[in-house]
C-alpha cells in the first residue's frame, strides 16, 4: 500500500528533533524536488540531480578516522578517497584546480602560494651531464681530475666505475661552478672507468663511455746517466735503451749529435752512427721520452762523451 501525503510544512510539536519514518523505512524524495537547508547525520543511498550548496564537507568522526569523499566506480565495487591530511598536521587549506586540462604528459603542480592555485607543468627533472674530463689517463698515485658538465649542485658526489663493476669513491670533491668540478681519485687498479656524478637532489648521470682510463708509466729498465765514452771518428757500437709498456720513444735535442740516427720502436730505441759534430773531447747530452699506448710518458736523461787520440780530429802540417 502506498500512502501520500501531501503538506507545506511540517513543524515540531516538542522537544527539537522530528522523525520522518521508522528504522527500515524508505523516504523516496521525488526526482526534480529541492531539498534545501542542514541535514545531520548519514544518509544512506542514491542521491540523482545537484546538490545545491556552495560547499559539502565530510567530517572526520572526532577521535581518529578523517574525513573524505569517496568516488565508486560505475558497479560500485571499487572507490577512490580523497582524504584530509591528519589532525596532528594543523593544516587548512584550498587547492584550486586548473582553468584547463593541460597537455598530454603534464602533472599538477602548487604554486606554493596562499592562493594555492593548481597549474599543469611537464614533468621535468633537472639531471647533470658529463662532456668531458681532463686529463683522460692517469696512474695509480692520488690525481685531481676536472670533470666538465652542467647542471652540477654543491657539492656533488662523484664515482669511478670500472668496467668491472667495482665503485671507487673520489677521494675528494671541489665544486667550482655548475659546469666544473674536480675529483681527486686514488685508483689502484689499471682499467678504464666510468665517472659518476650525483647531486644532493637525487638526481645523477652517468657518462655514456669510459671517460678515464688508469695505467702505469712506462717503466725504464736502462738506467739514467752516460752511456759511456766512445772514440769520436768510429761508428760507436749500437746502444739499446730499454723502457717497459713504451710504444714509441723520442729524442731532444734531435739528433743527439751530427751523424747519428736515433730509431724507435717497442720497448725499446737504438742509437747508431758515427758522430762528426765534434772534433775534439766533448759530450752529448740528451733526454729520451718513452710513451705508452695510454699515451702516458716517462723521460729519462742520458749522455755520451767522445775522446779523439793524436792524429784524429787534428791536422798537423
Amino acid at each position: 500500500m502506498v500512502s501520500t501525503l501531501k503538506v507545506n510544512t511540517i513543524k515540531k510539536q516538542s522537544g527539537s528533533s522530528i522523525t520522518i519514518g521508522e528504522s527500515g523505512d524508505t523516504i523516496t524524495i521525488t526526482a526534480g524536488a529541492t531539498l534545501t537547508g542542514t541535514v545531520a547525520g548519514t544518509y544512506t543511498g542514491t542521491v540523482t540531480g545537484t546538490v545545491n550548496s556552495e560547499s559539502i564537507t565530510a567530517k572526520g568522526d572526532g577521535a581518529s578516522a578523517d574525513g573524505k569523499i569517496t568516488l565508486n566506480c560505475s558497479q560500485n565495487s571499487h572507490g577512490v578517497k580523497i582524504q584530509s591530511p591528519a589532525h596532528s598536521a594543523a593544516q587548512s587549506y584550498t587547492l584550486i584546480l586548473p582553468t584547463s586540462v593541460g597537455s598530454n604528459g603534464q602533472v599538477l603542480a602548487t604554486n606554493g602560494a596562499s592562493s594555492n592555485q593548481l597549474s599543469w607543468i611537464d614533468a621535468t627533472e633537472t639531471k647533470p651531464t658529463i662532456s668531458s674530463i681532463s686529463p683522460t689517463v692517469i696512474d695509480n698515485t692520488q690525481t685531481a681530475v676536472t670533470i666538465t658538465g652542467t647542471n652540477f649542485i654543491s657539492v656533488p658526489q662523484v664515482e669511478a666505475i670500472n668496467s668491472t663493476g667495482a665503485i671507487t669513491p673520489a677521494d675528494s670533491i671541489t665544486y667550482t661552478s655548475a659546469t666544473q668540478i674536480v675529483a681527486t681519485f686514488t685508483l689502484p687498479v689499471d682499467g678504464t672507468y666510468f665517472l659518476r656524478v650525483e647531486n644532493n637532489d637525487g638526481n645523477a648521470v652517468r657518462s655514456n663511455t669510459a671517460l678515464l682510463n688508469v695505467s702505469d708509466l712506462p717503466t725504464w729498465v736502462t738506467a739514467a746517466g752516460s752511456l759511456g765514452t766512445f772514440a769520436g771518428a768510429a761508428a760507436i757500437a749500437t746502444q739499446t735503451l730499454t723502457c717497459t709498456d713504451a710504444v714509441s720513444f723520442t729524442v731532444s735535442p734531435s739528433p743527439i749529435a751530427t751523424g747519428l740516427t736515433f730509431a724507435t720502436g717497442v720497448g725499446s730505441c737504438t742509437i747508431t752512427g758515427t758522430q762528426t759534430q765534434h772534433t775534439s773531447a766533448a759530450t752529448s747530452n740528451f733526454t729520451v721520452t718513452a710513451t705508452d699506448a695510454e699515451g702516458q710518458t716517462s723521460a729519462r736523461d742520458f749522455s755520451i762523451s767522445w775522446s779523439f787520440t793524436i792524429g784524429q780530429g787534428v791536422q798537423f802540417n
